[in-house]
């Protein structure tokens, strides 16, 4: 089955080694209470509406099959029971206020996009990243792409939460260069807390990928109030001591409230009242620990 895309970002930084092309999947298995795409989750098309870009032109109105849209003084609102998603809204509303999230894309036209690339690619010793959303729920598309850049000499990167079978994580890593490998506590009911599933497949997946002499850089997405504790931090770096294989890089990436406004396009709650960005301290403290254990850490990225 063919996965939906819903971002393609050229020119990017933080997503591996030089610059790169990172290629976004929908569909996730977690729902991370601090996730800053939240138009990730869902691996279906969903529809996004900006009010503050509405003018009240009422072209998606017009071009609506389904009469599915009504304007208000709060602007566009859309029935779901009769919207089919067919995109014809977005596509005639002249200030982009209603977008369409997820796109199907063929291997070939993808490669089509990257290769355009190129030339930015090679002179930043960068590549191509497939991240999400989670890739590895589809498993036959990620292998396919990882494959075609493989034989095009493109270093190819996996952005993962862990959350899969062994089986298709030890199969994709077997055509991956570098695994950006989520890392997010190790309290497992914590764990399931704040993200909706508990940890134990990500931290044997994570073990498991070790063992195989994987490239792996560890990503903690780092929060206030979740586990920022010190207890939690230690038991983080332990886990990473204890690992096979050489250490693996640290990317520590505090968090900002920055994700309220995608929440609203979706028409979603944001519920970030328990979480707040790290003190400096936190994250001097966090990053000494995993320095201590010899492993090179990184703020951001």
């Amino acid at each position: 089955m063919i996965p939906l895309i819903f971002d393609i970002k050229r020119y990017a930084i933080s997503d591996g080694p030089g610059i790169r092309i990172a290629i976004y999947f929908k569909g996730c298995p977690l729902r991370c209470a601090w996730c800053h795409n939240p138009e990730s989750q869902s691996p279906k098309v969903q529809k996004l509406y900006t009010a503050s870009k509405c003018i009240g032109a009422q072209d998606c109105i017009e071009v609506c099959p389904e009469d599915a849209l009504t304007l208000t003084r709060d602007g566009i609102v859309t029935d779901y029971e009769k919207c089919t998603l067919c995109g014809k809204c977005a596509e005639a509303c002249p200030t982009k206020a209603i977008e369409m999230s997820g796109r199907l894309y063929e291997v070939e036209e993808l490669m089509q996009i990257i290769e355009r690339e190129r030339v930015h690619i090679e002179h930043s010793d960068g590549g191509v990243t497939f991240s999400g959303g989670e890739p590895l729920m589809h498993p036959e598309f990620l292998i396919d792409m990882l494959k075609a850049c493989g034989e095009k000499g493109l270093h190819r990167a996996v952005d993962t939460c862990g959350f899969a079978p062994i089986e298709t994580l030890l199969e994709v890593a077997k055509h991956t260069d570098l695994f950006l490998y989520d890392l997010k506590m190790l309290d497992s009911p914590l764990h399931k807390k704040w993200t909706g599933k508990n940890n134990h497949l990500i931290l044997d997946n994570l073990k498991a990928l070790a063992a195989t002499g994987a490239n792996i850089n560890i990503r903690i997405p780092f929060i206030g109030n979740v586990n920022t504790h010190e207890d939690e931090v230690h038991a983080m770096a332990d886990f990473v001591a204890s690992l096979p294989g050489k250490k693996p890089g640290i990317n520590l990436l505090p968090y900002h409230n920055i994700a309220q406004n995608k929440y609203n396009k979706l028409g979603q709650f944001y519920n970030s009242e328990e979480m707040r960005e790290p003190t400096e301290e936190e994250i001097g403290f966090t990053k000494s620990a995993f320095v201590e254990i010899g492993c090179k850490v990184e703020i951001g990225g």
